[in-house]
């Protein structure tokens, strides 16, 4: 943990270079006086001398230490003028049980590469605002808009087939994307939404999604696995500007989540957004102990 922690005012340290400076030059100028066969009580002060001192100067550098604000960076995000705001609609209806769809793993089921190709495409677009939707019989929000990509690679790798129902409603779903994006200021706003298979279950218009798509500006790529409706999927696509794609294994999903990284990419780097652990509380406690110490004992050989 320490190895890794620095101070967010580094220079404060240099103060603790004028208290030591000071200590030796601005020293109060007293009478004294010489007294002979003193040397024996000299001695047994020097003891309780150095201790005192000892409880000043931690006093004084842990309080420098506190000011100086040790602190470890968590983590970092890049966030873009003209980023990309994002919402991924995943298919986990019953369908996806079928397996056969990676010729290297033929007991892999469709919605494990699913997850592993979405985590991998969430990992590369570490600047952008992801959201995340699954659908079966009915639809629910995994995650709102978040940049947090590693919360969202455990929300993934827990989802489960029929999570929310065996059927398939895939322009509900594209409503609840639509409602998540609708009021984001971003220029870019997209959705990317994978299926196999017919919707089945859906009570929203396919009409009614398209003019609200168009409304709010937001483009849409679908991803048919095998042998889907295409017509519905060419309509979400070609109406909001998007592409249509269709993947029969693994490789050919691999390579258009790979097309739709290069096709969308955010411009401008804005600024940097970091995260921060703060340290200063606790050479701030030991100071505060230290002080208290030293005012005590001070006092006690003073009386």
């Amino acid at each position: 943990m320490f190895d890794t922690i620095s101070f967010e005012y580094p220079y404060l340290l240099l103060v603790l270079v004028l208290f030591i400076v000071c200590n030796k030059f601005c020293k109060a100028k007293v009478q004294s006086y010489y007294m002979p066969h003193l040397n024996i009580y000299s001695e047994s002060n020097s003891i309780n001398n150095s201790f005192i001192s000892l409880l000043k100067w931690s006093a004084i550098s842990l309080a420098i230490i506190a000011l100086a604000s040790p602190m470890k960076e968590l983590h970092s995000v890049n966030t873009k003028q003209d980023g990309i705001d994002m919402v991924l609609s995943l298919d986990t209806s019953g369908s996806m049980r079928q397996i056969g769809f990676n010729p290297n793993a033929p007991q892999q089921n469709r919605w494990q590469v699913v997850q592993e190709i979405v985590n991998d495409f969430i990992n590369k677009r570490i600047n952008d605002n992801i959201g995340l939707v699954v659908f079966g019989s009915t639809v629910m929000t995994a995650s709102p808009l978040s940049y947090d990509k590693k919360a969202q690679n455990r929300i993934i790798n827990s989802l489960r087939i029929g999570i929310v129902g065996d059927k398939t409603a895939l322009i509900n779903s594209i409503a609840t994307s639509i409602n998540i994006l609708k009021n984001r200021e971003t220029k870019s706003k997209i959705i990317i939404a994978i299926t196999d298979g017919a919707d089945t279950a859906s009570s929203v218009p396919l009409d009614v999604v398209l003019k609200l798509a168009k409304k709010y500006s937001i483009k849409i790529y679908t991803i048919g696995i095998g042998a889907t409706n295409q017509y519905v999927l060419k309509q979400l696509s070609s109406t909001t500007n998007g592409k249509t794609f269709v993947a029969l294994s693994k490789g050919d999903l691999k390579n258009i989540y790979d097309t739709i990284d290069k096709l969308e990419k955010s411009k401008i780097e804005k600024n940097k957004l970091v995260l921060k652990e703060y340290y200063f509380f606790y050479p701030l406690m030991f100071s505060f102990l230290f002080l208290l110490l030293y005012i005590y004992f001070k006092n006690k050989r003073e009386n």
